[in-house]
């Protein structure tokens, strides 16, 4: 398709040139000043009273004069939907006008990206709040996560944003960090698969997505938020850094977020090797790099390693940080003074800048034509704003649909007595201090937990149907008694007895236990909100045993954050059933589990601890960290990673494969049947474990390679055939470079990490073969129709 051109316009607004030389050819005209300017972004309507919805917000948010700067232009507008409650069609406008105040005042008219939160949704009034990330990787299903992240993308599409602040890359180390609720779990391999089928989604819409936090930040000491790291550079390049390098190579992700941390010293918003010679240099990155807010300025007041806010931003700059969020402050003034004083070089602003102006003109904001009409006003008369109201839908049926299969492929059913599904019971106890609480569901980055706990008066906007309410239309036939027992993290137990009294007298107990997710101390869950141990908040704990007691079957569901070691309650529950913030849709799809409607085919993502003062408790361990005869502490967890329950069964037979030799630059082949044993449809989520008995630097046990979905009718059977790459065996060895060695190993296809059902012994025959980022990534699964 041919591109009309003006041509009268400037070469940088013609889109039928190159990237490159329409970026060159506005860096030549523009003045130190604006070509700074494009390199932050401004908090318009942010409160600078406490940090309400950001870390050290009241120290670092510099009141700005936006008629002072926006003559030089500006690079990004931050959160103009995820600061305050407004109409979405209402936001768009206003964007809208705030975009033509920006290009009318500056001399090249660029337009601002603007950038939002999209963690678990859109984070915006009235966009459908979606399950966390812990809950994408309990699906096991990267095709419906993608899904969901295009729907996200083409609602904030739909009102002029730009880019995404997400998805969370970090591998779980920790249970006790607050953010494991952000997380996709503990495993490198599931993490990076299921957060590149969200990017795909979310850049498939034209957004861009954002990668976080580059890199380490869960691996914080003890668990506590923004915590150095104490790790070796091995388990970073064989765990931490497995997802970003995935993402990369698979995704087209556009941008990239530092972490706040440091790692043996070096924060990441400093370290070169990381943002430039490893993401860049060797990965072959080519977008923007951004700061995690206020990021660049911690080199100053967290860090000690910056004396001046001027040499805080040369330092990131040096490194590979192209753009500073939320506002400014360090590439502002500082930054030009420091340029015209010749302390800084201005070849590092025009490194920067080309990057940036790159992604403009790829989004078409340099464009002769650009117009700041989102889709979702596209048509509309935009001279009546209160006749836009509600005109923009952002929780579509079509939304909520997504988002209740996900919730309903996230419930992980933890243990079964056969107290499940729920037949027909006269009197439902359910008790707890998530039985009636309709923002159990959501995760700290949910609009209404993120913004609206700061607007009381304001409604959701989003339908969050309680557990009790959800229990009550599952079950139209039967008596539905509730208490709260207690508070989520209260410590008085004066409500213990009327809980108890209802517990005596129902045929079943559903005890509705938890978090309460919220931000910096105000919630059990959440960023700032870390656990001392991974016992139960509060009293919960207390109150869970003493509905056990009682002797009525005790169903315990649990709405969290993390996972909780549950004491004698792990084997005294009549069953667990397991979900974290699973979203609007989520109470339905546990009440569906509990009743049978739903089959539960959810996996732990995360393992559940056996004890609370144990960590880690991670699966992916050395044999040292496992239990053995010269320590008193055992780690093994309650329910390993993996791990979940179905109403059907399934049997595992016909192995091939086993005795099966490759190259170490080869490839081997297995092949099983898996076949529904029960009688209802269901589905088995085929694990693949790697053990290497042998290496020259200590491995894992166990670590997962691959998975697949194999959806079974009752009766049916299917073949699966697996290709595992002699690649998947590599690790980085004694000299810091990745290699995969000759020896025998031990293909395991399990249920879980805890539950192997076939084993292949296989070997690598040849020399110790060094690989690189281009190395292979995937087993490939191929599953045969399926068969009575």
């Amino acid at each position: 398709m041919s591109v009309e051109t003006d041509p009268a316009a400037p070469a940088w607004q013609d889109p039928a040139k190159a990237a490159e030389t329409r970026v060159e050819a506005l860096i030549a005209e523009m003045t130190v000043e604006e070509k700074v300017a494009q390199l932050f972004g401004v908090w318009v309507g942010a409160s600078r009273d406490g940090g309400e919805v950001a870390p050290h917000q009241h120290e670092m948010d510099d009141a700005v004069d936006l008629d002072a700067l926006l003559p030089n232009g500006l690079g990004q507008l931050t959160r103009p939907f995820g600061t305050a409650p407004v109409d979405p069609a209402i936001g768009a406008l206003s964007l809208l006008r705030t975009q033509q105040r920006i290009t009318g005042a500056g001399r090249f008219a660029i337009p601002a990206l603007a950038h939002e939160e999209c963690l678990a949704g859109l984070a915006a009034w009235n966009a459908t709040a979606y399950p966390v990330p812990l809950s994408w990787g309990a699906t096991f299903d990267p095709a419906l996560i993608r899904e969901m992240a295009g729907a996200i993308g083409g609602d904030m599409r739909s009102v002029g944003v730009h880019q995404g602040l997400a998805p969370v890359l970090d591998v779980a180390r920790d249970a006790r960090w607050g953010r494991v609720e952000e997380t996709i779990g503990e495993d490198p391999y599931l993490v990076g698969t299921i957060a590149t089928a969200y990017i795909q989604g979310l850049e498939s819409a034209g957004i861009i997505a954002t990668l976080k936090h580059f890199a380490g930040y869960s691996a914080s000491v003890a668990g506590r938020n923004l915590a150095p790291v104490s790790m070796g550079p091995r388990e970073r390049a064989d765990v931490m850094l497995v997802p970003f390098e995935m993402a990369v190579r698979e995704s087209g992700v556009r941008s990239v977020m530092h972490a706040y941390t440091d790692t043996d010293g070096m924060p990441a918003v400093a370290d070169e090797w990381l943002l430039t010679t490893l993401l860049r240099d060797t990965w072959g990155f080519d977008g923007t790099v951004v700061a995690d807010y206020f990021g660049i300025a911690f080199l100053k007041t967290l860090h000690g390693m910056a004396g001046s806010w001027a040499e805080a931003a040369g330092i990131a700059l040096a490194a590979g940080v192209d753009v500073e969020l939320p506002t400014v402050k360090t590439f502002g003034a500082p930054l030009t003074e420091a340029i015209a004083a010749g302390q800084i070089p201005e070849d590092l602003i025009d490194r920067a800048l080309r990057r940036v102006l790159a992604q403009k003109a790829q989004l078409g904001l340099l464009d002769a034509g650009w117009s700041p009409v989102p889709p979702g006003l596209a048509g509309a008369d935009l001279s009546d704003p209160e006749a836009l109201r509600g005109s923009i839908d952002l929780d579509s049926p079509a939304n909520r649909a997504i988002a209740r299969r996900i919730a309903e492929q996230a419930v992980v059913l933890l243990r079964n007595d056969g107290t499940l599904p729920l037949r027909q019971p006269g009197k439902i106890a359910v008790i707890g201090p998530n039985a009636e609480d309709p923002l159990a569901v959501l995760g700290c980055y949910s609009f209404p937990l993120h913004v609206l706990v700061h607007h009381p008066d304001v409604p959701t906007g989003i339908e969050l149907p309680t557990l009790r309410a959800a229990l009550a239309a599952e079950f139209p036939g039967a008596e539905i008694v509730t208490a709260p027992g207690a508070t989520v993290d209260g410590l008085d137990t004066g409500g213990f007895a009327e809980a108890i009294e209802l517990a005596r007298g129902a045929d079943v107990v559903v005890a509705a236990l938890g978090d309460r997710a919220g931000l910096f101390g105000r919630g059990t869950s959440g960023e700032g909100c870390d656990a001392e141990s991974a016992a139960l908040p509060g009293v919960q704990q207390q109150l869970l045993d003493a509905l056990i007691g009682t002797g009525t079957p005790v169903v315990t569901a649990l709405l969290a954050g993390r996972p909780y070691a549950l004491g004698a309650a792990a084997d005294g529950s009549a069953a667990i059933v397991q979900s974290f913030f699973p979203g609007q849709e989520g109470t339905p799809a546990i009440a569906g589990v509990i009743s049978g409607r739903v089959n539960p085919s959810g996996r732990l993502p995360v393992s559940v601890p056996r004890r609370p003062g144990v960590h880690p408790s991670t699966y992916l361990s050395a044999r040292l960290a496992q239990a053995n005869e010269v320590s008193n502490i055992d780690p093994t967890p309650a329910f390993g990673f993996g791990h979940g329950l179905s109403y059907t069964t399934f049997e595992w037979s016909d192995l091939a494969g086993d005795g099966a030799q490759a190259g170490t630059d080869g490839e081997l082949s297995l092949a099983f049947t898996v076949r529904n044993t029960g009688d209802r449809e269901g589905a088995e989520i085929v694990q693949l474990y790697l053990h290497d008995p042998v290496a020259s630097v200590v491995q894992p046990v166990q670590r997962l390679v691959g998975y697949a979905r194999v959806p079974l009718g009752p009766g049916e059977a299917s073949r699966v055939h697996v290709t595992v790459p002699a690649d998947l065996a590599s690790f980085t060895g004694r000299a810091g470079r990745r290699i995969v060695e000759p020896g025998e190993l031990e293909l395991r296809l399990s249920a879980s990490s805890t539950e192997p059902r076939l084993t292949a012994t296989v070997a690598l025959a040849g020399p110790v073969r060094e690989v690189d980022h281009t190395r292979r990534l995937h087993a490939t699964f191929t599953v045969s129709g399926a068969s009575a």
